[in-house]
């Protein structure tokens, strides 16, 4: 609105930032207190648990994580166990990642955690405001992806 200052508190941006905060945070206390695993090593975990053996780079892109963080999430999870590197053998200087037997056990208890607390989440907020959440999102995420597309062809 032009002649307004600019208010953090009402930009949208922000506030998608903070929900996410609020809500990740929550559940964060899951698997930091039962587990031992930081945001980043849950997130790795989730995506090797999700998608199958891939590359750290494709995890960066996949859960838009900095490759140092990714870097240092998987030498961790590599020391407790928990994930498994092996040379690609279609680009000998990338590594696969994979979870160990051990990390896809803790990915499906935590996976049944996450079930849990966003049954709760959902509950609490009711099926017809999460139904609309989800749209929204969904959809913000679709205009963003259309803005890359229309990005990379500009060059």
């Amino acid at each position: 609105m032009p002649g307004r200052d600019f208010d953090l508190q009402d930009f949208l941006p922000y506030l998608l930032n903070q929900a996410a905060e609020a809500t990740s945070l929550g559940f964060q206390a899951t698997y930091r207190a039962r587990y031992g695993l930081t945001r980043t090593q849950w997130r790795v975990m989730a995506n090797l648990g999700r998608f199958g053996a891939m590359t750290a780079r494709d995890i960066c892109r996949l859960s838009h994580i900095e490759k140092t963080k990714v870097s240092r999430a998987v030498a961790a999870m590599e020391v407790e166990g928990l994930l498994l590197r092996t040379t690609s053998p279609e680009d000998r200087r990338a590594e696969n990642l994979s979870l160990t037997p051990r990390g896809r056990a803790v990915f499906t208890e935590i996976g049944q955690h996450a079930q849990d607390f966003d049954a709760n989440l959902r509950a609490r907020l009711g099926p017809e405001i999460s139904a609309r959440i989800d749209a929204i999102l969904r959809e913000i995420i679709a205009l963003n992806r259309a803005g890359e597309d229309d990005a990379d062809t500009d060059g």
